[in-house]
């Protein structure tokens, strides 16, 4: 059964900094493009970050310049440091892996607020 499990969420004040991990279980990990999405709410979910099996990488707008995304094949991890946050940035936070698909994997998802 694939695991994804989120870490690392939680209240910071806005211009502060927070890291983000995936742990993933049973699955070849080192194949799939792994991904943050966000869900704030009274919103739909949006791909924050994106990193592809061969270590291509892309951003959405809104984060470009502030979050890194990295992987680490062989611990089955997937991170997202995530700087300089705003309030906007406030959401819960999912890891995936493989894409918005229907055989695609996600975590329970953690939760971040940005606030002063």
């Amino acid at each position: 059964q694939v695991q994804l499990v989120e870490s690392g969420g939680g209240l910071v004040q806005p211009g502060g900094s927070l890291r983000l991990s995936c742990a993933a279980s049973g699955m070849t990990f080192s194949i799939y493009a792994m991904a943050w999405y966000r869900q704030a709410p009274r919103k739909p979910r949006e791909l924050v970050a994106r990193i592809t099996s061969g270590g291509s990488i892309n951003y959405a707008d809104s984060v470009k310049g502030r979050f890194t995304i990295s992987r680490d094949n062989a611990k089955k991890r997937v991170y997202l440091q995530m700087n300089s946050l705003k309030p906007e940035d406030t959401a819960v936070y999912y890891c995936n892996a493989g894409g918005d698909c229907p055989t695609c994997f996600w975590g329970q998802g953690t939760q971040v607020t940005v606030s002063s």
